[in-house]
């Protein structure tokens, strides 16, 4: 695979990691930075860490994970996106103003970095049966992951003071919506 070919890959499957991490930022207070690139380094970690064992299950057994990849993807997405409008809809039936967190907690961010990338896995699976440098190719998915979930928490840092309190709902609608996603590609593509 060409370096052309890695960028254009890294990048596609950096989009869904930039999608939730906007709905993430959406919800916190005025995210910092710093916040922005924890979030970016778990994603970017989880992210590149994905395609590696898609390509050793591969190696071992990729019917299997290529069966049943896209329904926990979606499964984990749905649960996760669910929460966030249940969330958001009992914060908007509290009388009294909240304040919203201004961090999300790491394994709350693990499992919807883990729910994002395990397209990067069944890809990982496709790249056991071609010829490929698989710790590159993982590398630059995990940076183009770390560059687009920073900057997806620093757009939704913006985004979320205009939503307000619908900002949860969302991005929960937008989790939703990469699961739901997610099974189309795989029963359309």
């Amino acid at each position: 695979m060409n370096l052309t070919a890695t960028i254009l890959l890294a990048l596609g499957m950096s989009m869904d990691a930039f999608a939730a991490s906007i709905g993430k930022g959406a919800t916190l207070h005025k995210p910092k930075f710093s916040e922005a690139l924890r979030t970016g380094l778990i994603f970017g970690v989880i992210e590149m860490l994905t395609p590696l064992i898609g390509w050793g299950l591969g190696m071992l057994a990729s019917q299997f994970v290529m069966e049943w990849s896209h329904w926990v993807a979606f499964i984990l997405l749905v649960f996760l996106g669910g929460r966030m409008i249940i969330e958001g809809v009992r914060g908007n039936d509290d009388d009294e103003e909240k304040e919203a967190p201004r961090r999300h907690g790491f394994w709350l961010l693990v499992t919807t970095a883990i729910a994002t990338s395990l397209d990067a896995m069944a890809v990982g699976v496709g790249l056991a049966f071609l010829k490929v440098n698989i710790l590159t190719t993982a590398f630059a998915i995990g940076c183009a992951t770390f560059m687009m979930s920073t900057l997806g928490m620093m757009v939704g840092r913006f985004i979320g003071p205009l939503l307000g309190k619908r900002a949860e709902i969302l991005g929960g609608v937008v989790l939703i919506a990469i699961g739901a996603q997610i099974l189309y590609a795989h029963y359309m593509g």
